[in-house]
């Protein structure tokens, strides 16, 4: 038997063997016909000639502004000997997006990518001696910058960033004199745009927001993108370091508000974890201190909310800062399902902190996010209850700390609270809800911004309550 199996598998291949030699011509060529190329070798849209990248297998065809991309005739295309393609010349074409273009020839194929591309001359950046950023109006196309008194504004260094391929007059990193407003064009193909650049030299700022880093673009994004806010809306501002306020290096005299927006990845977990985690913070308390006990206000937003236990703003006991506490890392934010909020607290909501808000469903409610948005929930709140927190009731939260509750989460935990201005000291108005949030590190496709314009509303708010 096992004998007759191999006779049998033997005469099988055989047979095989001679079937592949008949499917095959008398000189053992394949069928296939992989000669030529799939090369797209010329291409215009509207007479727009494309710039052909064999690397890249891309065309990309440059065009004006504002030219009307949605319906682009091909009024050229040039391929290799023998090759086809998937459009043809004088079929009309969608640019909004890249296109495919499949090249055949014979048996061989390439796939290519074409795009329409509008110039476009944008100023994106503009930081002076690698220190003082320029808050960018791109609708007005005005740049402001305000420096310290003390830093010469008729020899500062500008580093510019511009749309990609675009060019900058005057050049970038060219020492220049804005004693008087400088106008600078950008120019890319058939797009200019001119931007109108002040710098400001403040001896007295009105307002500050304080951070760690030594200037604002160190900062992490979350602070960053508030202190953005901060110096394009409200007059004067500076932004200022730990280090400036110890060393004493800027005038306060004049300063009605400081704002210090506070985020760390994994939050920062009450009294131990800020000392330790804020050092610089506690280095100026002494500073931070004067200032409050002259009259100088603060708003203090997500973790910073734990300073005023170290300035003397709930008496002399530190151990009255937050007692519930955690936070997301930025690059790994919580994704919104859908609008986030708190709740104003009974019968605050005549609070000048509350007033022109973009409203939902629920009047009591503070909504700040909407769909699509990523936030690290960094959250820096009182529990109240009996249960635990050493604060059995908002009265007994109230008495201790001498605050005033103005808004509370879901679970009651208060999360927007006020040391009101007593005795010639400042006002101090403090968000540590985790829904007080300015930057997302992307947003979802469809992300519509309908709430989260609440953050900059309310932070308004607060600059005028306070600097009153």
């Amino acid at each position: 038997m096992k004998t007759k199996n191999i006779h049998s598998i033997t005469v099988i291949l055989g047979a095989l063997f001679l079937m592949c030699l008949s499917a095959c011509t008398s000189d053992n060529v394949s069928d296939l016909q992989l000669s030529g190329n799939c090369t797209i070798e010329a291409l215009a849209l509207d007479n727009y000639v494309g710039k052909v990248n064999l690397a890249t297998r891309t065309v990309t065809v440059n065009l004006p502004e504002t030219y009307n991309i949605k319906a682009m005739t091909v009024t050229d295309l040039l391929l290799s000997d023998g090759a086809e393609a998937n459009i043809q010349k004088g079929q009309t074409i969608n640019m909004e997006g890249a296109q495919n273009i499949h090249v055949t020839n014979g048996d061989l194929f390439l796939d290519w990518t074409l795009v329409a591309k509008l110039d476009e001359a944008k100023l994106y950046s503009f930081v002076v001696n690698e220190i003082y950023n320029g808050i960018i109006d791109q609708e007005k196309k005005i740049v402001t910058i305000y420096v310290p008194g003390d830093v010469d504004i008729t020899a500062l260094v500008p580093s510019i960033e511009v749309s990609e391929g675009a060019t900058c007059q005057p050049l970038n990193e060219v020492v220049q004199d804005f004693s008087q407003p400088v106008v600078y064009t950008v120019t890319n193909g058939t797009a200019q745009s001119q931007y109108t650049v002040n710098v400001f030299a403040i001896d007295k700022p009105k307002a500050i927001f304080l951070g760690n880093a030594s200037t604002m673009s160190e900062l992490d994004p979350e602070a960053r993108e508030a202190c953005s806010w901060m110096l394009a809306n409200v007059e004067q501002s500076l932004y200022v370091s730990f280090a400036d306020i110890q060393a004493e290096a800027i005038d306060l005299s004049e300063c009605k508000v400081i704002w210090w927006h506070y985020h760390y990845d994994g939050g920062v977990d009450g009294h131990d974890q800020f000392v330790a985690k804020a050092p610089y913070a506690i280095s100026a308390k002494n500073q931070l201190r004067s200032y409050y006990e002259n009259g100088g206000a603060f708003f203090l937003t997500r973790f910073a909310t734990n300073l005023p236990s170290f300035i003397g703003a709930t008496g002399d006991d530190e151990w009255t800062t937050p007692n519930n506490c955690w936070g997301q890392n930025e690059d790994a934010a919580e994704l919104c399902g859908g609008p986030w909020d708190f709740k104003m607290y009974s019968g605050q909501s005549g609070h000048s902190l509350w007033q022109g808000l973009v409203t939902g469903d629920d009047p009591n409610a503070v909504y700040t996010t909407d769909a699509g948005y990523h936030i690290t929930n960094s959250t820096a709140q009182y529990h109240i209850g009996t249960d635990w927190g050493d604060y059995g009731d908002y009265a007994a939260w109230e008495a201790r700390t001498g605050g005033t509750v103005l808004g509370v989460g879901g679970d009651g935990a208060i999360v927007a609270w006020e040391y009101p201005a007593h005795n010639n000291k400042g006002g101090i108005l403090c968000i540590g809800s985790g829904c007080y949030d300015w930057y997302s590190y992307t947003f979802e496709a469809g992300y519509v911004e309908k709430f989260h314009q609440n953050i900059s509303i309310i932070t308004r708010n607060a600059f005028n309550y306070l600097a009153k």
